[in-house]
Protein backbone atom coordinates (compact mmCIF):
# COMPACT_ATOMS: atom_id res chain seq x y z
CA UNK A 1 0.00 0.00 0.00
CA UNK A 2 1.44 3.40 -0.96
CA UNK A 3 2.23 5.94 1.71
CA UNK A 4 -0.48 8.55 2.44
CA UNK A 5 1.71 11.34 0.99
CA UNK A 6 1.96 9.76 -2.42
CA UNK A 7 -0.63 10.89 -4.99
CA UNK A 8 -0.66 10.09 -8.69
CA UNK A 9 -0.24 12.96 -11.11
CA UNK A 10 -3.52 14.24 -12.56
CA UNK A 11 -4.38 13.15 -16.07
CA UNK A 12 -3.60 15.63 -18.83
CA UNK A 13 -5.44 16.32 -22.09
CA UNK A 14 -4.79 13.06 -23.92
CA UNK A 15 -5.23 10.92 -20.83
CA UNK A 16 -1.49 10.91 -20.21
CA UNK A 17 0.06 11.84 -16.94
CA UNK A 18 1.11 15.46 -17.09
CA UNK A 19 4.66 16.44 -16.29
CA UNK A 20 6.00 19.86 -15.41
CA UNK A 21 6.61 21.98 -18.53
CA UNK A 22 10.15 22.36 -19.77
CA UNK A 23 11.56 25.84 -20.08
CA UNK A 24 12.92 26.67 -23.52
CA UNK A 25 14.30 29.86 -24.94
CA UNK A 26 11.14 31.77 -25.73
CA UNK A 27 10.56 34.30 -28.48
CA UNK A 28 10.54 37.85 -27.17
CA UNK A 29 7.04 39.38 -27.06
CA UNK A 30 6.88 42.60 -29.07
CA UNK A 31 4.21 45.27 -29.10
CA UNK A 32 4.16 47.10 -32.39
CA UNK A 33 2.17 50.19 -33.30
CA UNK A 34 3.39 50.40 -36.88
CA UNK A 35 1.85 49.55 -40.31
CA UNK A 36 -0.74 49.71 -41.77
CA UNK A 37 -2.08 52.59 -39.67
CA UNK A 38 0.17 54.33 -37.21
CA UNK A 39 -1.43 55.36 -33.89
CA UNK A 40 1.96 56.60 -32.62
CA UNK A 41 2.63 58.86 -35.58
CA UNK A 42 -0.95 60.18 -35.38
CA UNK A 43 -0.24 61.20 -31.74
CA UNK A 44 -3.07 58.98 -30.52
CA UNK A 45 -0.74 56.71 -28.55
CA UNK A 46 2.33 57.86 -26.59
CA UNK A 47 5.05 55.21 -26.38
CA UNK A 48 6.75 56.77 -23.32
CA UNK A 49 3.62 56.72 -21.14
CA UNK A 50 2.75 53.23 -22.35
CA UNK A 51 6.23 51.97 -21.45
CA UNK A 52 5.94 53.57 -17.99
CA UNK A 53 2.54 51.90 -17.55
CA UNK A 54 4.03 48.51 -18.44
CA UNK A 55 6.99 49.04 -16.07
CA UNK A 56 4.59 49.84 -13.23
CA UNK A 57 2.07 47.10 -14.05
CA UNK A 58 4.07 43.98 -14.95
CA UNK A 59 4.13 41.62 -11.99
CA UNK A 60 7.22 39.57 -11.21
CA UNK A 61 7.06 37.35 -8.16
CA UNK A 62 3.58 38.63 -7.32
CA UNK A 63 4.66 42.28 -7.03
CA UNK A 64 3.88 44.96 -9.60
CA UNK A 65 6.76 47.15 -10.75
CA UNK A 66 9.33 44.61 -9.56
CA UNK A 67 11.06 43.92 -12.89
CA UNK A 68 14.61 43.53 -11.64
CA UNK A 69 16.96 41.74 -14.03
CA UNK A 70 14.45 39.11 -15.11
CA UNK A 71 12.34 41.37 -17.40
CA UNK A 72 13.70 44.13 -19.61
CA UNK A 73 11.59 46.70 -21.46
CA UNK A 74 12.98 48.71 -24.33
CA UNK A 75 11.11 51.27 -26.39
CA UNK A 76 11.86 52.28 -29.94
CA UNK A 77 9.98 54.77 -32.07
CA UNK A 78 6.89 52.60 -32.57
CA UNK A 79 7.82 49.38 -30.74
CA UNK A 80 8.12 48.16 -27.19
CA UNK A 81 10.18 45.01 -26.75
CA UNK A 82 9.73 42.87 -23.64
CA UNK A 83 12.63 40.50 -23.00
CA UNK A 84 12.02 38.05 -20.17
CA UNK A 85 14.34 35.42 -18.73
CA UNK A 86 11.53 33.75 -16.81
CA UNK A 87 8.35 32.39 -18.41
CA UNK A 88 6.30 35.34 -19.64
CA UNK A 89 2.89 34.91 -21.25
CA UNK A 90 2.19 36.86 -24.40
CA UNK A 91 -1.46 36.89 -23.37
CA UNK A 92 -0.53 38.83 -20.19
CA UNK A 93 1.01 41.53 -22.39
CA UNK A 94 -2.23 41.74 -24.38
CA UNK A 95 -4.22 42.03 -21.14
CA UNK A 96 -2.04 44.92 -19.92
CA UNK A 97 -2.28 46.64 -23.31
CA UNK A 98 -6.06 46.46 -23.26
CA UNK A 99 -6.05 47.78 -19.70
CA UNK A 100 -3.89 50.74 -20.79
CA UNK A 101 -6.14 51.49 -23.76
CA UNK A 102 -9.18 51.45 -21.49
CA UNK A 103 -7.48 53.77 -18.99
CA UNK A 104 -6.56 56.23 -21.76
CA UNK A 105 -10.08 55.93 -23.27
CA UNK A 106 -8.65 54.61 -26.53
CA UNK A 107 -10.35 51.20 -26.39
CA UNK A 108 -13.09 52.43 -28.76
CA UNK A 109 -10.55 53.34 -31.46
CA UNK A 110 -7.69 50.82 -31.18
CA UNK A 111 -7.52 47.07 -30.78
CA UNK A 112 -4.70 44.58 -30.25
CA UNK A 113 -4.03 41.93 -32.91
CA UNK A 114 -1.49 39.11 -32.91
CA UNK A 115 0.44 39.37 -36.18
CA UNK A 116 2.71 36.37 -35.54
CA UNK A 117 3.72 34.09 -32.70
CA UNK A 118 5.67 36.70 -30.76
CA UNK A 119 4.21 40.05 -31.89
CA UNK A 120 1.13 42.09 -31.11
CA UNK A 121 0.10 45.08 -33.15
CA UNK A 122 -2.25 47.92 -32.31
CA UNK A 123 -4.56 48.94 -35.13
CA UNK A 124 -7.49 51.22 -35.63
CA UNK A 125 -10.90 49.61 -35.94
CA UNK A 126 -11.98 49.52 -39.58
CA UNK A 127 -15.44 50.99 -39.96
CA UNK A 128 -17.20 50.30 -43.25
CA UNK A 129 -19.78 52.98 -44.02
CA UNK A 130 -20.67 51.68 -47.48
CA UNK A 131 -24.19 50.27 -47.72
CA UNK A 132 -25.21 51.47 -44.25
CA UNK A 133 -27.48 54.21 -45.60
CA UNK A 134 -31.13 53.28 -45.23
CA UNK A 135 -32.77 56.06 -47.19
Amino acid sequence: MPSPRWRPLPLGRAGLRSTPPLEFARPVPVLDASPPLRPVEDSVLDVATFEKFLRDSIKVGGKAGNLGDSVQLSAEKTKIVVAAELPFAKRYLKYLTKKYLKKQQLRDYLHVIATNKSTYEMRYFSINTEGDDEA
